[in-house]
């Protein structure tokens, strides 16, 4: 990766649909030369998708919380179980391993504080080998990139 690559994947980040024309510009590259570019960062995986930046009131998602979760063993399995099983929640918008007191950061967009209570109680509490689960409501973004 040179500063060219740098520069084209800042453009993207800011707008997952600018025009080869815009990023040539920007970039002081052929279009053509953009194209390839992208393709190979495509193709090497550093650029992994592309997705829309939704806004989550519109959608009827007014309940935006983290929750850290504690499992009560550390196994392989149990690990593994947990992962394949918290993506399968249409609730979890993103779930991290993390080092520290917790195990998981479980990103959830739900539409009322109802619906964030089902989520935990029937969903989460549902999963073996849950210990425990605190969460955070989001007052409000500051930002996001």
């Amino acid at each position: 990766m040179d500063a060219h690559d740098t520069t084209i994947i800042g453009l993207l980040t800011a707008d997952g649909r600018a025009a080869m024309q815009t990023i040539s510009a920007e970039t002081g590259l052929s279009r053509s030369a953009v194209f390839n570019r992208i393709r190979r960062l495509e193709k090497s995986g550093v650029i992994r998708g592309y997705t829309a930046r939704i806004d989550r009131a519109a959608m009827g998602l007014q309940i935006h919380a983290f929750c850290n979760v504690s499992l009560k063993e550390h196994s392989a399995t149990f690990l593994e179980e947990f992962e394949a099983g918290i993506g399968a929640f249409k609730e979890v918008v993103a779930c991290f391993h993390i080092a520290g007191s917790m195990d998981y950061l479980i990103e959830i967009q739900v539409a009322d504080m109802e619906g964030f209570h089902r989520f935990i109680s029937q969903r989460l509490a549902a999963m073996n080998n849950i210990g425990t689960v605190q969460s955070s409501f989001v007052m409000r973004e500051v930002c996001h990139s």
